[in-house]
């Protein structure tokens, strides 16, 4: 392991990987994070998933809970596949982009007004929209060619 460490082709906190095509796409600090955020927010929604299956109705716990796993698919695909360098994240991202924008949406129009709706907002502010932007932005984003 430390020779392949000393003898990797780092540079500047980036290092060359292959796309399915053969080009080498770079892998730089910011994409590792960016793989970092979207597969530990689709890990937390995992458990998620179980709270909502033991406390809403059978009837719309099949549609939130196949919504958000569909979701944590997306967002783990997309992860795991920039943190390795993979150019193939396009495609997952915008499906990640696209749940959580209609997440949002049905979370605030089936919102009770009162703390359901408060907790509805804070949801789409904090964590769907942002992480629908860095999804969207991801997909459209061209790869960069070392």
């Amino acid at each position: 392991m430390t020779l392949i460490a000393f003898n990797s082709p780092v540079k500047h906190g980036s290092y060359p990987r292959r796309d399915i095509s053969g080009g080498l796409v770079r892998t730089d600090a910011g994409r590792r994070r960016q793989g970092r955020i979207l597969t530990g927010a689709g890990l937390i929604l995992l458990p998620w998933l179980g709270y909502l299956a033991g406390t809403l109705p059978p009837a719309e716990a099949v549609a939130w809970v196949a919504l958000d796993a569909l979701e944590a698919v997306a967002l783990l695909v997309t992860g795991t596949r920039l943190l390795r360098g993979d150019s193939r994240h396009r495609a997952p991202a915008a499906a990640a982009a696209v749940l959580l924008l209609a997440d949002a949406c049905l979370d605030l129009a089936t919102a009770a007004p009162g703390t359901e709706l408060a907790t509805a907002v804070a949801m789409a502010v904090g964590a769907e929209l942002p992480l629908a932007g860095l999804c969207a932005a991801l997909a459209t984003r061209p790869t960069r060619k070392s």
